[in-house]
């Protein structure tokens, strides 16, 4: 999931906030979510997507925190989440994070390349599936944009 609507400006990039309408798209994206198998959520540490995902969270009436890491933020690789989550094991996780990285991650999951990678709007919401996690091995089920 890419992160609601932010602010333009702050600080620093890693400091904008969502605003109104990004709550709203993210509380929109969310509804899609209801009834999903979810073990974990895991998020960027920048602000926005902290905040998506805990609205995320909250909506779901998810019981688990959300936990903030370090490889999620906009440049990160999309190789080095693969190997992240490969090591993490886990089968049902929401990943809440930023362009290019969230459309590059597609791209390596379902094509081997993040050359292939899917356009995503602010609050989009892709839901991919498969036996394990590898570059090519993924089937996108679904991208929801609000």
């Amino acid at each position: 999931m890419r992160h609601g609507e932010a602010q333009s400006r702050a600080r620093s990039d890693a400091e904008r906030e969502l605003t109104a309408h990004g709550r709203e798209e993210v509380q929109k994206s969310a509804l899609h979510l209801t009834g999903k198998p979810l073990q974990r959520i895991l998020a960027s540490p920048y602000v926005r997507a902290r905040q998506t995902a805990e609205l995320v969270r909250q909506s779901l009436g998810f019981d688990a925190p959300v936990v903030t890491v370090p490889w999620l933020t906009p440049d990160s690789s999309p190789r080095q989440v693969l190997a992240q989550l490969y090591t993490l094991g886990i089968e049902d996780v929401l990943l809440v994070s930023h362009q290019p990285l969230v459309g590059e991650l597609i791209g390596v999951l379902v094509h081997g390349s993040a050359q292939q990678a899917e356009p995503m709007s602010t609050a989009s919401l892709a839901e991919l599936e498969g036996e394990f996690v590898a570059a090519g091995t993924l089937t996108l089920n679904s991208v929801r944009h609000v």
